[in-house]
């Protein structure tokens, strides 16, 4: 048995430059090991709520309503009422809780495309045949894309990127590191609809229930057209930096008894590649398909009026998605031999959802949480008089974006789950920065860049491990810090570049997505005018006067 190669001096130099980097992992690391399974902490929150809106409805404390106009008095959770209320409601929360029915279509279609092999043979066709100027965006820019195919991005594109790197004579050290950092930092910024797309709309839409009422909805598609610009403005930026920085590291060579992979593995066998000629030609005609639907004024696909953007089409665009890369999985499947019959699909998307199924049991204590926030009329307390303190700091709202941006980026250090984090965020930042005239769907969008941004440094996420595991295929030696060393200088640019084009977006309004503007489409009650409303609805209680109840049709009624 042969000795661990020491440390090359260029090595040694890298760690001596980063104890402070060490030892921040090692002290993220023993804390969120301290941290509770996402599932209990829900539950402990939940007691957490019960034990605040005990407190709250002891002090009749109140606000009105911006969906309603009406006095909203906080619930007392651990009443007779609230007890009744999370026993009678705990299967109808979990049943209808907003990403669930969604997420599950959804991945039935993802799961015929990924487990058919059709996933990864488009990872491999876009990082094998570019030239050797461009491997680094190309594999860069397929991290973004490879998001759709969630955990199987890393299992799939990772070693890839090494292999990609390797064939065009440049590190594979570098190419692992592109490859997991693009997917890691960027994995909100897909310009394909992923499965992550629907769980955070399904959160920000009950969020936004809070104060927007029973018609507030957010679609998986109201951030996309944000999305399709952050996929290419990070493959440019980690581009950039992979050229200026990383590449001028004088630890960049492979151990010299490395295990190398065969770089033919990047390539198609002639039976995958007649597969996906016609895998891509049926979604080409799909395609074509429903545009030729979508032409006519009168078409069945369209909203009131011949809308596009309020139409079936888009309100269904998850059972669309879902069927679009059920077609290309089944259609290459078939060339390969994975599908022989037709019970093989039913198969592939039960084990789909058998993979998705801690994500379910997450859910189930989500939704209730929820629920009981809603129910205790905690959200409504925090988002107005968040509002009202907003409202006297006089801070720019661009402040403000920046504030939510820092404190989500490090909470996402700590609890590096996207859809366990929004859950917990979405309740208050939504509503709150509704009160000031901030869309939801523009919300979500600033969460998806805390939530991608410091992903790929910190070593809570067990993809950071999955990587080092990687990495160390060519440097055996290689730890949490030397990863990190690599990863930070791309994770720095990328947030910083992603905040700046959220910014720009905000102060140009562009649309986030169809139909979804990144500002108010018309004049709503400012904060001001919301806050003094609440002022003298709680000035009316304290004086015993009960408000004529008069509420709007279509929202929420605060007896809910």
């Amino acid at each position: 048995m042969t000795s661990p190669t020491p440390p090359t001096l260029p090595q040694r130099e890298t760690t001596d430059r980063l104890p402070w980097m060490l030892r921040a992992m090692a002290v993220i690391e023993r804390a969120g090991n301290a941290l509770p399974h996402p599932f209990w902490l829900f539950w402990i929150l939940s007691g957490i709520l019960a034990v605040i809106s005990a407190i709250l409805a002891a002090a009749s404390v109140s606000v009105v309503s911006p969906s309603d106009g009406e006095t909203v008095a906080v619930r007392n959770l651990l009443s007779g009422d609230g007890f009744a209320m999370a026993v009678s409601t705990m299967i109808e929360n979990f049943a209808t809780f907003p990403p669930m029915a969604t997420i599950v279509v959804v991945i039935m279609g993802v799961a015929v495309a990924e487990r058919s092999g059709f996933l990864a043979a488009v990872m491999r066709v876009g990082v094998s045949r570019v030239p050797a100027s461009w491997v680094v965006f190309a594999v860069a820019f397929a991290g973004t894309v490879a998001h759709v195919a969630s955990a199987a991005a890393y299992i799939i594109l990772v070693p890839l990127g090494g292999l990609a790197f390797r064939a065009v004579g440049r590190s594979p050290i570098l190419g692992i590191v592109v490859a997991y950092t693009s997917i890691a930092s960027g994995y909100d910024a897909s310009p394909v609809p992923t499965p992550n797309d629907a769980i955070f709309a399904g959160i920000t839409t009950a969020a936004a229930k809070i104060v927007g009422g029973e018609d507030a909805y957010v679609s998986p598609l109201s951030n996309w057209f944000f999305n399709i610009a952050s996929s290419v403005l990070l493959a440019a930026v980690i581009t950039l930096v992979t050229k200026l920085v990383l590449s001028k590291r004088p630890d960049l060579d492979a151990d010299p008894d490395a295990e190398l992979d065969d770089i033919g593995g990047l390539r198609l066998s002639d039976r995958e590649r007649a597969a996906l000629r016609r895998a891509t030609a049926a979604l080409v005609v799909a395609l074509a398909a429903l545009v030729i639907v979508m032409v006519p004024h009168g078409s069945p696909l369209r909203g009131e009026g011949g809308s596009i953007v309020e139409s079936p089409l888009l309100d269904g665009i998850a059972a669309v998605v879902a069927f679009l890369f059920g077609l290309v999985g089944i259609v290459y499947g078939r060339g390969t031999g994975v599908i022989g019959k037709a019970a093989d699909v039913p198969r592939l998307m039960a084990e789909g959802i058998r993979q998705m199924a801690p994500v379910l049991v997450l859910f189930f204590a989500i939704a209730q949480f929820l629920a009981y926030f809603d129910w205790t009329r905690v959200g409504d307390v925090l988002a107005v008089r968040a509002a009202e303190a907003l409202e006297h700091s006089g801070l720019p709202l661009v402040a403000v974006f920046l504030m939510v941006l820092v404190l989500l980026t490090l909470v996402n250090i700590m609890v590096t789950s996207g859809s366990a984090m929004w859950a917990l965020a979405a309740p208050v930042l939504v509503p709150m920065l509704m009160l000031v005239d901030v869309p939801a769907e523009t919300t979500q969008a600033l969460f998806r860049i805390a939530d991608s941004g410091s992903t790929a440094i910190t070593p809570m996420s067990p993809y950071f491990v999955m990587a080092l595991g990687f990495l160390q295929r060519y440097r055996k030696n290689a730890g949490i810090g030397t990863l990190a060393s690599y990863t930070l200088p791309l994770a720095i640019a990328m947030t910083a570049a992603w905040t700046l084009l959220f910014l720009a977006w905000w102060a140009l309004g562009i649309p986030l997505g169809p139909g979804r503007s990144c500002r108010p489409a018309r004049p709503t009650p400012t904060a001001s005018r919301r806050v003094a409303t609440h002022r003298q609805g709680t000035g009316d209680a304290r004086a015993g006067t009960r408000r004529a109840r008069q509420p709007v049709p279509g929202k929420r009624a605060a007896s809910r």
